[in-house]
């Protein structure tokens, strides 16, 4: 199955292409609702973010203020969770793990924690550049961790310019333009683990450098596709994580073979986790205590990791294989007499060749051990790319909410340590 450029492919995940079809057909009610909230571009409603790919207000929001502040040389992004993730991966994906080591006239670093020698380092890192910008970004306003760290750095920082990123209405708007600082609006239906489409991502990502407008373009294709046609992606994804699940595999590994998806798989991993793990239903009147755990593997790293457990260890895991089409700049091993009898065919092969080959290893050791799994092919790491493959994993995520009976756009359990927190901290 093919979407917007990406390659699916189902045929060994332990469910029937029948099965998927018949269960896909339960979508059709939510589908319908979803393409009428598009067609509307209607932001009352809790399928707000899947307006987000074909809006140009906030496009044009970021990119302005990407320019007037394009000549700093350092952005600090504050904020956590949906707040950080869904940015923080889009930039690995295209600019790389080492985008700030290539890139030391426009630094980002992401205030995540309020981990001291963190948030110090941080400090320490930025204090000599000439110009930076902080963006505090919180649908609330009211994160402990995201203020803490907002305030200290702030101070830490007295010339670093600011920017807000905030619910329409919240009282950090309010005291940010108090401050007369600059803010941008996050629709307040759109929520954090949905939001990297949004002016959450679209500004830092602008500010880099990215092609924002490709990685809209590329999520709304994967939209479109996915809503339009019976078969697609989104709802075999949903019904291959559900059927596995009740099957007692309610374990969903990302292995994604390039180090530059580790931050995709880190923002997956909540978007799963709080949309689907519930303890209640959707009309909160049936305690289900559900969820799928998702997890986050590397290839090849952790084949030497977690490897043998993944092989030899309990059946209670469903994979997705993520790999990238090979680049025709990949390095080569060239021929050594020496070492050539130490790692037998890999001479004169890319390095890409041979990751290829480590791929289909692991997929053919899978299916000799009766692992179930699912295949996704990405033609490159650019905008449009991850653009339609985040798209796809939200739209997935949401109609799994369905075959689970829980809200996935809540996430009422968050809300407990929050609470106990506060009043730690109040005492």
């Amino acid at each position: 199955m093919k979407a917007a450029g990406l390659e699916f492919d189902f045929t060994h995940s332990g469910i029937t292409s029948a099965k998927i079809a018949r269960a896909s057909r339960r979508f059709a009610p939510i589908v319908k609702y979803v393409n009428g909230t598009i067609a509307k571009n209607d932001y009352s409603n809790d399928a707000a973010s899947l307006n987000l790919p074909s809006e140009t207000k906030f496009l044009r929001e970021s990119r302005s203020l990407a320019r007037e502040f394009s000549g700093a040389d350092a952005l600090v992004m504050v904020g956590i969770g949906g707040s950080n993730l869904g940015t923080s991966a889009v930039l690995q994906a295209v600019k790389g793990s080492y985008y700030n080591l290539e890139n030391p006239d426009k630094q980002v670093f992401f205030a995540d924690t309020t981990d001291s020698r963190s948030i110090a380092a941080i400090a320490r890192l930025v204090s000599s550049k000439k110009k930076v910008v902080i963006n505090a970004v919180s649908k609330s306003g009211s994160t402990t961790e995201t203020i803490a760290n907002f305030r200290v750095l702030k101070n830490h920082l007295p010339k670093a310019k600011i920017i807000v990123t905030t619910d329409a209405g919240s009282k950090f708007e309010a005291a940010a333009k108090a401050n007369g600082y600059p803010t941008l609006e996050i629709p307040s239906k759109v929520g954090g683990r949905y939001s990297v489409f949004s002016n959450v991502g679209l500004f830092p990502l602008a500010w880099v450098g990215l092609d924002c407008h490709a990685l809209l373009a590329g999520a709304k294709e994967m939209r479109d596709s996915c809503l339009r046609n019976e078969e697609n992606p989104a709802s075999a994804m949903a019904v291959l994580l559900h059927a596995n699940a009740m099957a007692g595999r309610r374990i969903h590994d990302h292995f994604l073979f390039a180090s530059d998806l580790e931050g995709v798989g880190k923002w997956y991993r909540q978007l799963l986790g709080e949309s689907i793990g519930k303890e209640w239903d959707y009309y909160g009147k049936r305690r289900v205590r559900t969820g799928i755990t998702p997890t986050v593997s590397i290839g090849s790293t952790d084949l030497h990791s977690v490897g043998q457990l993944y092989f030899g260890g309990p059946r209670d895991k469903f994979f997705r294989v993520v790999s990238v089409a090979g680049e025709k700049t990949s390095p080569k091993v060239l021929p050594e007499r020496a070492f050539d009898k130490l790692a037998p065919g890999i001479s004169g092969k890319s390095l890409d060749k041979i990751m290829n080959a480590i791929v289909e290893g692991t997929k053919g050791a899978m299916r000799k051990q009766g692992l179930p799994y699912a295949s996704v092919q990405l033609p490159d790491l650019k905008e449009h790319t991850i653009g339609a493959l985040l798209q796809e994993e939200m739209l997935e995520t949401m109609l799994l909410g369905e075959l689970f009976a829980v809200n996935p756009f809540d996430q009422p359990a968050v809300e407990s340590y929050k609470q106990e927190t506060r009043r730690l901290l109040s005492r």
